[in-house]
């Protein structure tokens, strides 16, 4: 009996500590390629950012420049992949599907770059004030959108022109802050602009389908309207909260049924 109490303790000791994805996990008999197939199927943040925590290999793999790329206003070699300085090399050099983060910290150029592919674009930060996208005066707008995309946790500010210009697709906006001048020339300025007939036709990753803007949780600040539509584009499921220095908008721009 003496001997079997003795070999307990021994038998505790030689347990492995539990860490979130172990070795002898059956998920890691798969090759790079399977999981980083898996972590495709991920939300950008937080799901596949967490999963980046694990362990080395799946931080390698969750980060890795197929899944999305970085725009880091920092980097000066250019060699590194997946990595670029700028919004506008980031849009030029990414493939359909592709998610781009927006790194925090400072302000980022936007300045008419055209999105003609379905993207998202993800700021960095933990609020959306913490990555800013600026379009300098003189210019149309920010972005210009003529595919399906997707813009989360960012803010857009425009010192004269619109944030957002609506072309064609479903331009969805989730958790940002759209900001525009409110003087002298507020006539101007306008956060989302939609040029959308309605009549062409496009997938969208929520499965919805059609030309249209959706907006949710998002602040609203400057400019004469908080968006403005021509063709037959409507405004429909408008909520909006007021506060005393700006107004948080949800609401979709369809083609009215």
């Amino acid at each position: 009996m003496e001997g079997e109490e003795e070999q307990k303790p021994a038998a505790t000791k030689r347990r492995k500590p539990r860490s979130g994805a172990p070795s002898s996990a059956p998920i890691n008999n798969l090759d790079d390629g399977c999981l980083m197939h898996i972590f495709s199927f991920l939300s950008p943040i937080p799901d596949r950012y967490n999963t980046a925590l694990v362990c080395h290999r799946w931080c390698y793999l969750a980060c890795h420049p197929r899944l999305w790329l970085r725009v880091d206003r920092s980097v000066r070699d250019s060699s590194e992949p997946g990595v670029f300085p700028n919004i506008e090399l980031a849009v030029s050099a990414a493939r359909p599907g592709d998610t781009i983060l927006i790194a925090a910290g400072g302000s980022h150029v936007a300045s008419n770059i055209q999105i003609k592919k379905p993207l998202c674009l993800i700021g960095g930060g933990e609020l959306p004030d913490e990555t800013m996208l600026l379009c300098s005066r003189g210019s149309d707008s920010a972005l210009e959108f003529l595919s399906t995309c997707k813009l989360s946790n960012l803010t857009v500010k425009a010192e004269l022109g619109c944030c957002l210009l609506h072309r064609s697709g479903r331009l969805i906006i989730d958790g940002c802050i759209l900001q525009c001048e409110t003087d002298p020339l507020d006539y101007l300025s306008c956060p989302i602009v939609s040029t959308a007939t309605g009549s062409k036709v496009v997938s969208s990753p929520n499965g919805c389908h059609g030309d249209g803007v959706s907006v949710s949780r998002t602040r609203i600040e400057g400019g004469a309207k908080a968006v403005l539509t021509s063709g037959d584009l409507a405004l429909q499921r408008v909520r909006v909260i007021c506060a005393r220095t700006s107004m948080f908008f949800w609401f979709d721009v369809e083609c009215p049924s």
